[in-house]
């Protein structure tokens, strides 16, 4: 434990105590809000909320974070470079088809 968060009064330790706790071995809520109007369910909210380490979650399975293109670094290059991939499949499978005779090709004659 960082000995440099501890206060005199023991409160400060006894956050980092709880926050390394809930961190190493997770905290999970969840609820359901729901609203009705005479007796008739208009909305239903479902909450819930892990929170933990970032260690920990990989261990449970949790790691959407790996995937997403909006928060792992690189995958805008990734898909720069699919799109790029995809473009030059379609030009090869365009000269295939041309060079085969196939509808839509400029084939060349055998004769």
């Amino acid at each position: 434990m960082r000995t440099d968060l501890q206060a005199t009064n023991g409160r400060a330790s006894g956050l980092v105590d709880v926050l390394d706790r809930v961190l190493d071995k997770g905290l999970v809520v969840a609820g359901d809000i729901k609203i009705s109007l005479a007796e008739v369910e208009l909305l239903t909210i479902r909450i819930r909320l892990i929170v933990c380490s970032i260690d920990k979650a990989e261990q449970i399975g949790l790691d959407w974070w790996r995937y997403d293109s909006h928060l792992a670094p690189g995958r805008d290059r990734l898909a720069i470079e699919n799109q790029a991939l995809k473009k030059q499949i379609r030009s090869l499978e365009k000269r295939v088809a041309a060079r085969n005779g196939k509808p839509g090709g400029r084939g060349r004659s055998t004769q």
